[in-house]
């Protein structure tokens, strides 16, 4: 029997919102969680971008009562592992995916595996240490720097914290990074390596280093607007992204267990593809070419290639920079042709901002709450359409709609294209 894989735990940790109901009202309501960044100080550079998707007073102190482990977690985790731990633990409670009650059903700890993808890693750590170093010496830098900075850290710390055995990696694939981890942890399920995975992604590089360098190479937006109006994706204004930070973690497991356990279902993940550009290191090849290859292939595997019309919404990578949009919006109609203009196409970064690593998970979170409540999140900031970007990408107001079949896209630095696809329960 072939098998297949549910999703039967979701967690998101965002600027919009951290828990299940408050991300999805949030983005139903096109509430943006764009703002003044605060928290560090850049006195002596004057940051030119002072504006990001930041999650204000986030304290991991607010999820486990256990005050040992809260100082454990402060001293040996970067923000982007407390981010990822919080989601998973909002994940696996979501799911009631413990050790215990999987061993109810006769799997083994070792069948339980932990992908968290990121594309940065600890680079809080990294930046702050580094000053250290030169400004106090050897000595003066800490001996956990290592396990701070490491992007395989959120795996390690979720399989530690919740027994689980399985293999515990970590993909790096820049903004493809988290979805990355999904489609890994879709495949492993599919081919019996494990039982059930707590897979997603997580970012945290809101500092001076990372802003700086995106904005000298110019892909941040730097745009005389609002916070709140700042990404404008597919619009005619846009001019680059906002960076932003935080998590989505899922629980995903074989469909017999999860009706065994009676478990909710939110979706079934039924296909996942990917390439690459072989293009530029930063920008998307010109015709969308690379993306293409992606959809074909997670269509492919999701046994509906020949019926691609099947497809309602299409949650876009959707950056708000000026390359992205037009060349991602080329590839979707390369591949579905007149179907393209049927489609509902959205980028719910408009709100969120671009969670680089992690924005895969949290647009895969989006597409399979359309599915569960029949409603396309919107496009907020949309107002002067561009030529090059003619496709229904659901301005400014939710919209109900059947969503049987919801593809989301992530497309990341390196020319990675990554697709995957979620069906109705």
């Amino acid at each position: 029997m072939e098998r297949k894989v549910a999703i039967t735990g979701i967690g998101p940790v965002t600027p919009i919102g951290i828990g299940l109901d408050n991300f999805w009202n949030s983005m139903i309501s096109g509430k943006s969680g764009i703002s003044e960044i605060e928290g560090f100080d850049d006195s002596g550079f004057e940051l030119p971008v002072k504006i990001g998707g930041q999650i204000k007073g986030f304290d991991i102190s607010n999820y486990w009562d256990d005050k040992k482990k809260v100082r454990s977690f402060n001293k040996d985790m970067d923000r982007v592992a407390q981010f990822a731990v919080v989601a998973a633990k909002l994940a696996i409670e979501d799911a009631n995916a413990t050790v215990e009650e999987f061993a109810k059903y006769g799997v083994d700890p070792y069948k339980i595996a932990t992908f968290l993808g990121t594309g940065i890693g600890g680079i809080g750590t990294t930046s702050a240490d580094v000053l250290t170093l030169f400004n106090r010496g050897l000595k003066a830098v800490g001996l956990r720097s290592i396990i701070r900075l490491m992007p395989n850290a959120a795996a390690g710390h979720i399989g530690i914290l919740w027994g689980y055995q399985g293999r515990a990696k970590c993909d790096s694939t820049a903004c493809a990074s988290g979805l990355d981890s999904i489609v890994d942890a879709f495949w492993h399920i599919k081919t019996g390596q494990a039982d059930a995975v707590v897979a997603g992604g997580s970012e945290a590089c809101l500092n001076p280093l990372a802003i700086s360098s995106f904005y000298n190479m110019t892909a941040l937006s730097r745009r005389d607007a609002e916070a709140t109006e700042a990404s404008c994706p597919f619009d005619k204004k846009r001019d680059g992204f906002v960076m932003s930070e935080g998590a989505a973690v899922f629980v995903l497991e074989e469909m017999e267990l999860a009706k065994k356990r009676g478990a909710k279902i939110y979706g079934e993940l039924v296909g996942a593809g990917g390439s690459c550009d072989a293009f530029h290191i930063t920008a998307p090849s010109e015709d969308g070419s690379g993306g293409a290859l992606a959809i074909e292939s997670a269509l492919r595997s999701a046994g509906i290639y020949d019926n691609r019309e099947a497809i309602d919404y299409i949650h876009a990578h959707g950056t708000s920079t000026p390359l992205n949009d037009a060349r991602e919006t080329k590839g979707i109609k390369k591949v579905f042709g007149e179907h393209a203009y049927k489609l509902c196409v959205s980028s719910t970064k408009s709100m969120t901002g671009h969670l680089i690593g992690a924005a895969g998970p949290v647009g895969l979170a989006a597409s399979t709450l359309a599915t569960v409540h029949n409603k396309v999140p919107p496009t907020i900031n949309y107002k002067d359409p561009d030529p090059e970007c003619d496709l229904d990408y659901v301005p400014n107001e939710a919209k109900d709609r059947e969503v049987n079949y919801a593809m989301v896209q992530a497309l990341g630095f390196g020319g990675h294209n990554t697709v995957a696809i979620v069906k109705k329960a």
